[in-house]
């Protein structure tokens, strides 16, 4: 059987150079490797006691909806803002220029719900921070966050220190 990191293409030299860029449509547009990347991801949430996962724009979705189903959990979406119908709360966060903002219905979860947060990348950590930061908002508590992929050279641990996180691959570089 493949490992999961045999799915995963690395680009050099994009989107500039001296980056090496991991594409995870190589993960997606592959069924073994689809199936071996949530079954890596269920695995660790072994132990783990939750009530729902919670996953933001984009890639959070395509990672965190299939665990939910297979787990038997709802699945809460965190959005780039304006994109929810109803009443929401914001969180904004740094990017690399500039900032952004991610919202979450204000009813997507109740005081005391153990959630687990699920992205595809733990990069620089902030979105993941933000998500945590409006999970908490609505009393909701971070229980762990997981990633199919950590490059851990962008240190982006250092933006959750206190959770417990894990990631299925970690590349060393940035």
């Amino acid at each position: 059987m493949k490992d999961l990191k045999d799915y995963v293409k690395s680009i050099p030299d994009f989107p500039e150079k001296g980056i090496i860029f991991r594409d995870i449509t190589t993960v997606l547009q592959d069924a073994d490797g689809f199936h071996l990347a949530i079954d890596e991801l269920k695995k660790l949430l072994n132990g783990v006691e939750f009530d729902v996962v919670v996953g933001a724009e984009s890639r959070g979705f395509i990672f965190g909806a299939p665990l939910a189903y297979d787990l038997h959990k709802p699945f809460v979406l965190i959005r780039k803002k304006g994109k929810l119908p109803r009443e929401t709360i914001s969180q904004e966060y740094e990017l690399e220029y500039g900032s952004a903002t991610i919202e979450m219905h204000k009813d997507a979860l109740t005081k005391g719900q153990k959630v687990i947060l699920v992205d595809d990348l733990i990069a620089t950590g902030g979105t993941l921070a933000a998500s945590v930061k409006l999970v908490e908002q609505l009393g909701g508590e971070v229980v762990k966050i997981i990633c199919l992929m950590e490059l851990a050279g962008l240190k982006g641990r250092e933006a959750l220190k206190g959770y417990n996180v894990e990631a299925v691959i970690t590349y060393e570089g940035k």
